[in-house]
């Protein structure tokens, strides 16, 4: 699909619907976390854990609204809790922000929003042979997401930040300078909630267990500040002269009604 999304007016979330069917789906995400709504399912067969292998996380790109890492998933782990038996791979890791402290995440807790949003993508590889086979059956992705507050400078996502200024550009890569080890970018607490929902952008398959933890991580206002400077146009083309100047910001998709699905709190305090 060629047609161009992205997060301005003439093109953002409340347009995606009319370029992209499943948009206007039963079981889209991101959704608002009320937590007096969440059901305590205290009786996970397992515990849901996971493995990386630093040295396969590759190559930093920006293409164009986002920036995300592209992982050699061989080796990598995922499993247990609402996933049960299935064994899960990472894909790629990938962020969002806005463009001051306070707003910038997808999913959002009784209303409030943080900075950012990571997303941690896996695929489910017991049941399906592809990333992209496993995206069209609703058991296929699972993706960890963790909350982004403005806070002390995060040593591990340094590694991802400090290449940002060489990705300015849609379209641009870099190979990673040093390992960097998913698991840390990952709150100690391992206290998450969990329902079935879907991709937060195109085509927004829903295919999703998500997995949200409730513990943000911190990172530092310098750190944000080389995300929102990133540009969402190709390095030959003229800077789009648009609200926010062709920069990268604001690159969240507002919450979707839950409606009937449910949202379980896993809390291991």
């Amino acid at each position: 699909m060629s047609t161009h999304w992205g997060y301005h007016s003439h093109n953002g979330p409340e347009k995606w619907p009319e370029l992209f069917p499943m948009a206007s789906g039963h079981r889209q995400s991101p959704v608002n976390i009320n937590r007096e709504r969440t059901t305590r399912g205290s009786t996970l067969s397992s515990k849901l854990t996971w493995s990386y292998v630093p040295a396969n996380t590759k190559s930093l790109v920006n293409p164009g609204y986002c920036w995300r890492v592209d992982v050699n998933g061989e080796g990598s782990r995922l499993s247990g809790g609402p996933l049960h038996t299935d064994v899960f791979q990472l894909e790629q890791f990938h962020c969002h922000w806005g463009c001051s402290d306070g707003k910038g995440s997808e999913h959002t807790v009784d209303g409030v929003s943080y900075s950012g949003e990571l997303h941690l993508v896996h695929w489910n590889q017991t049941k399906y042979p592809t990333f992209n086979e496993a995206a069209k059956h609703p058991d296929g992705l699972a993706v960890l997401g963790a909350f982004l507050k403005i806070g002390k400078h995060h040593d591990e996502l340094h590694k991802i930040t400090k290449l940002l200024p060489f990705v300015m550009h849609k379209g641009d890569r870099v190979t990673l300078t040093e390992p960097c080890d998913p698991a840390k970018l990952l709150p100690e607490n391992k206290a998450f909630w969990t329902y079935l929902g879907s991709l937060t952008t195109p085509p927004f398959s829903e295919s999703v267990i998500w997995m949200v933890m409730k513990e943000p991580i911190e990172i530092s206002h310098k750190q944000i500040e080389l995300m929102r400077n990133l540009r969402c146009y190709d390095v030959n083309d003229e800077c789009p002269c648009d609200e926010i100047l062709g920069k990268v910001v604001n690159n969240y998709r507002p919450p979707l009604p839950l409606g009937n699905r449910e949202l379980r709190e896993y809390g291991h305090h």
